[in-house]
């Protein structure tokens, strides 16, 4: 079996808000969108997929690499496309981790077997936590919102507050300086509202200054929060390393910082982060799951970051005790439950009533893909 093709499927569909000059969206009218999945194709008929995909990227750099290779030779191809994104020319880790994923769901199709199954298995549901939309509003929304995905079923609910958006104005806002404060506010209101039987967290997105960070974090302890996460920008160590060492409450990090597994390796070895963060854009599934077996040699965790087929894949191979959340979001009023985009029948985390993802056990990472709906919104 080689690979004979390898091609990204563009299509439209619609999507509501857009993006501001400082980076994080608001919400808007519906407008149409561009989404694409990557196909990976081979001599005997097989293919594997994954959302997402660069046209330009996988004619230039990914086809001339892998045609004519063995796809199941994923160590091999991981390695040569980690060598890729370091040198020019460059490739993005978030091209190279679509192609590992897309290269695991066509293991999982031709074998029959979901990749939690090719990773070893561990649990078929996983503990979720309700990840909020940012920039919800003042702090009674948040705790009107908690007190819901409470009802819904979820056991731990993680606030991203005021995030390049200044709450005074309702206007969007530089990523510095951040709102601490404000955040403060939202988080005691919701520890109040839902009570201590519930797991908080809190991301402020690299808003904060270290001595900013220090300050909340000492609040947080007093709140019994589980986790800090990402509260400064992730391009400088020293800050986590003296954050990690000066607090109780566990950091999470880093959440985008470049290097993948390697760079994550460093910040354990630093002790910048109690707890380490990736997601499939860092290395796709072969990268993260190397770090999920780093974290369980050292006994740290390893919290995925984000939503999505193959975040769901990996944690259903990996133990509770190094992977303990799925992160379901991003959540806002009345929109506590994530929907099926049009072109997938299905969602990735179906959630039960004691607040758990239920791990697909479809083949790959259990895309169903309404081929009717992207032939007929094809992007020629």
């Amino acid at each position: 079996m080689k690979i004979s093709d390898i091609e990204v499927i563009e299509f439209r569909t619609w999507k509501t808000g857009h993006g501001t000059r400082w980076g994080y969206g608001v919400e808007g009218k519906r407008r149409p969108s561009r989404n694409a999945i990557t196909k990976i194709s081979t001599d005997d008929g097989a293919a594997g997929y994954a959302l997402g995909g660069n046209r330009a990227v996988m004619e230039q750099l990914i086809k001339p690499l892998l045609l004519g290779e063995d796809p199941l030779d994923r160590e091999k191809l991981w390695n040569w496309l980690d060598q890729l994104t370091s040198r020019g020319p460059k490739l993005a880790e978030r091209d190279m981790g679509l192609v590992d994923c897309a290269l695991w769901d066509l293991a999982g199709r031709v074998t029959g077997l979901p990749i939690n199954k090719l990773l070893g298995g561990a649990r078929d549901k996983v503990k979720a936590y309700a990840s909020t939309a940012p920039n919800l509003g003042p702090p009674e929304v948040y705790v009107e919102h908690a007190l819901a995905c409470k009802q819904r079923g979820y056991k731990a609910y993680k606030i991203h507050a005021y995030i390049c958006w200044n709450p005074h104005t309702a206007q969007p806002a530089p990523q510095l300086p951040g709102f601490p404060r404000e955040d403060l506010e939202v988080c005691r209101a919701v520890r109040e509202a839902v009570g201590d039987d519930m797991v908080l967290m809190l991301d402020p997105y690299g808003v904060y200054t270290l001595e900013e960070a220090l300050w909340v974090g000492r609040e947080l302890e007093k709140l019994n929060f589980y986790w800090l996460e990402h509260p400064m920008i992730e391009t400088r160590m020293e800050p986590y390393r003296r954050l990690a060492r000066e607090l109780s409450i566990a950091i999470c990090s880093p959440e985008h910082a470049p290097g993948g597994l390697f760079s994550r390796a460093e910040w354990l070895l630093q002790g910048a982060a109690d707890m380490l963060r990736t997601d499939i854009y860092y290395g796709g599934i072969t990268g993260c799951w190397k770090l999920i077996n780093v974290c369980q040699a050292f006994g740290l965790q390893c919290e995925l970051h984000m939503s999505g087929w193959a975040h769901a894949q990996l944690l259903g191979a990996a133990p509770a005790s190094t992977c303990e959340y799925y992160e379901r979001g991003l959540l806002s009023p009345g929109k506590d439950d994530p929907q099926a985009v049009p072109y997938l029948r299905g969602i990735p985390d179906p959630l039960d009533d004691e607040g758990n993802v239920v791990i697909s056990q479809r083949p790959g990472l259990g895309l169903d893909i309404d081929w009717d709906y992207i032939t007929e919104h094809r992007i020629r």
